[in-house]
C-alpha cells in the first residue's frame, strides 16, 4: 500500500501521538509499504526511509513545542505525484483541514485517529463556552472520513455519544524490549531522588501542561513524609511548576529519552498520573512493562490499561484524598506488588507495535475496499453556519 500520513504532532516534540506515529511507520516501512508525512516544518526530512514534506510552520504561543502549519497548495501537487491508496490523519487540526480538502478532491479513502480530548481540554485553559461548537467542527470534521479510530473503548463511547461514526478501536502498544524491569539503576536512582535513593521514589513522566494535573501531586508527597518526586517531562508550566513544588523533595529532569527514560521508569518506586484526560496514556504502559506499579485516575482511556488491584491501582476523578490513600496503600505495602508488576509485565508483553500495526494495516485494507465510487457517495451535510462557509471559501481559495 501507498499511505499518506498528516501529522500536526511530529519530531522533534516528543508525545504520545509521536511516539505511536514513528513508531507505526517504522512497522509500515518494514513490512514493505510505502509512506509519505505532512508535518510541521522543524523535524527531519525523512523517517525509517519515509520521506517527510516539511510544511512551513510556527510555534503555538501558549505551548511553543506545538508548531501550527497551514495547508498550501503543494500538497495537492506531492498527493497527486505519491497517488495514494489512503490518506491517514493523525489528530487533524490545520493541517488536516487541508487533507480532508484534498482527499475529498482527489477521492482518496481517508482514516482518521482521535488521540487528544480536546473537548475535556478547553475546561482547563477557560474555554469551556465553546465545548458544543468544538463537538460541532469535529463532527463535521470526523463525518468526512471512511473511517474513525479510537486507542480507548471510553473514547469510542464518547465520540459515539456525539454523533460520530465509523468508530473502530487501534490497539494499544508498547515496547516491552525497551521498558523492562532489568533497565533499573542504582546512578538512575540516585539522579531521580537527588541522592537520597534508599527514600520511596515516585515518578511522573509527561508533558507539563494543564490538562495534566501535574500539580496535584504535591499533596501527595506533602502527606508521605520522606517521600521523593521525580518529574520527567517539559512543557509551557514547566516554570509555574517548579515554583509550586518548592521546597518539597520534588526533582525536575527535563525530557529523557531512549535507555535514559527506560532506567528511569524501573528505577522508581510507584507511577503516579494523576491526569482526567488520557485518551490513552502511552506512559502507563511504558511504566508497566517496566516493572514500576502505577497509580493513576480512573479516567478517559485508563481503565482500558490498568485493572485495578490486578495490574495497577485506580482512583476516582477527583478525589485528591483517594488519590493520596491510594499512593500511600501501595508504598506501605498493604498489597503484593511483586504480583501487580508480574501481571503488568505479562499483560504489556502483549501489547506490541508489530500486532497494532498489522491491525491498522487491516483497517486501511478494509477501508479502501469499502470505499464507496464517488458518483455513489451520500452527499455530506452542508456546512450551514457562516463560520464555516467563510472556512470553505478561504479554503477553496488558496488550495486549488
Amino acid at each position: 500500500m501507498k499511505i499518506a500520513l498528516m501529522t500536526e504532532s511530529f519530531l522533534p516534540k516528543i508525545d504520545g501521538i509521536v511516539t505511536m506515529l514513528t513508531r507505526t511507520v517504522e512497522c509500515l516501512q518494514r513490512n514493505g509499504h510505502e509512506v509519505l508525512i505532512f508535518a510541521p516544518s522543524g523535524g527531519p526530512r525523512d523517517i525509517f526511509g519515509a520521506e517527510v514534506v516539511g510544511m512551513p510552520s510556527a510555534p503555538f504561543p501558549p505551548y511553543p513545542e506545538l508548531r501550527l502549519a497551514l495547508p498550501r497548495a503543494c500538497m495537492r501537487t506531492k498527493l497527486k505525484e505519491f497517488q495514494p491508496d489512503i490518506l491517514h490523519l493523525m489528530e487533524p487540526a490545520l493541517l488536516g483541514v487541508g487533507g480532508l480538502y484534498y482527499a475529498e478532491a482527489l477521492d482518496i479513502p481517508t482514516v482518521i485517529s482521535y488521540h487528544t480530548n480536546l473537548p475535556s481540554y478547553l475546561h482547563y485553559y477557560k474555554l469551556g463556552m465553546i465545548e458544543k461548537l468544538t463537538w460541532k467542527l469535529m463532527r463535521m470534521r470526523h463525518r468526512r472520513a471512511d473511517l474513525n479510530l479510537c486507542t480507548s473503548t471510553v473514547m469510542i463511547d464518547d465520540l459515539d455519544r456525539h454523533g460520530i461514526r465509523s468508530l473502530a478501536l487501534w490497539q494499544r502498544a508498547v515496547d516491552a524490549n525497551r521498558f523492562r524491569p532489568e533497565a533499573r539503576s542504582e546512578e538512575m536512582r540516585n539522579r531521580l531522588s537527588d541522592g537520597h535513593p534508599a527514600s520511596p521514589l515516585l515518578l511522573y513522566v509527561g508533558r507539563l501542561s494543564a490538562e495534566k494535573d501535574v500539580a496535584r501531586i504535591r499533596a501527595v508527597i506533602q502527606a508521605l513524609p520522606g517521600t521523593r518526586l521525580a518529574i520527567v517531562g517539559d512543557g509551557p508550566l514547566r516554570s509555574s511548576l517548579e515554583r509550586h513544588f518548592k521546597n518539597t523533595a520534588t526533582y525536575f529532569s527535563g525530557y529523557l529519552q531512549g535507555e535514559a527514560l527506560a532506567s528511569a521508569y524501573a528505577s522508581a518506586d510507584l507511577f503516579v498520573l494523576p491526569s482526567e484526560t488520557e485518551t490513552l496514556g502511552l506512559v502507563l504502559l511504558e511504566a508497566m512493562a517496566s516493572g514500576c506499579p502505577v497509580v493513576a485516575c480512573r479516567a478517559g482511556g485508563v481503565p482500558d490499561a490498568v485493572q485495578d488491584q490486578l495490574t495497577g491501582f485506580l482512583f476516582e476523578p477527583g478525589d485528591m484524598a483517594g488519590f493520596v490513600d491510594t499512593v500511600t496503600r501501595a508504598l506501605s505495602c498493604r498489597v503484593n506488588l511483586d504480583a501487580v508488576r508480574a501481571r503488568a509485565r505479562r499483560d504489556v508483553e502483549k501489547r506490541n507495535w508489530e500486532d497494532a500495526t498489522l491491525q491498522l494495516q487491516e483497517y486501511y485494507a478494509d477501508t479502501i475496499r469499502n470505499h464507496p465510487p464517488k458518483k455513489a457517495r451520500v452527499p455530506q451535510r452542508p456546512m450551514k453556519r457562516v463560520g464555516s462557509q467563510i472556512a470553505l471559501r478561504m479554503l477553496r481559495t488558496f488550495l486549488p
